[in-house]
């Protein structure tokens, strides 16, 4: 496969400003999340600065033991246009170490009350010692139009 990202996109009538302030929660995270993996914000503070770590508390049953955690940084953060991390694991010691691969939303504002929202799962950065225990995408192609849909809901308060 020659292309290294994934992306889709649904228009919500909803404002971006709205659309920004559920993605900067974390906690809102395992409600939009399209493939049931992410469990629970271990880290509920709202995301406000590049660099910021987050980390998450997953479930997996293809992991080596189910239930794991992520710690992901803010690489993108423009209000209320674009969002965005880069996923990883800590060590005991603390250190950080990200796999290659990021999450981005993209905020198209449409009038005073719609947005159209891009999610963008790239893999690029991936080394090739990494390919060889996880296939990329690590999920099918309904993985990121069914988060889309979970954030409509969300939004939209149904």
């Amino acid at each position: 496969m020659d292309q290294e990202n994934v992306s889709a996109t649904l228009t919500v009538a909803v404002p971006a400003a709205r659309v920004f302030a559920v993605l900067a929660d974390p906690t809102a995270h395992s409600a939009i999340d399209g493939t049931g993996w992410i469990q629970e914000a271990a880290d509920p503070a709202p995301l406000t600065a590049v660099g910021q770590i987050f980390r998450m508390d997953m479930y997996h049953p293809d992991h080596p033991n189910g239930d794991y955690r992520v710690a992901n940084q803010v690489q993108v953060l423009d209000p209320p246009r674009a969002i965005g991390w880069r996923t990883g694991t800590e060590k005991d010691d603390g250190h950080l170490e990200f796999g290659g691969w990021t999450w981005r939303y993209d905020l198209a504002p449409l009038g005073p009350s719609g947005t159209e929202v891009t999610l963008t799962y790239d893999w690029s950065a991936v080394p090739r010692s990494v390919r060889e225990y996880i296939r990329f995408p690590p999920f099918g192609p309904e993985h990121l139009i069914n988060s889309l849909r979970h954030l409509a809901e969300i939004v939209s308060g149904r």
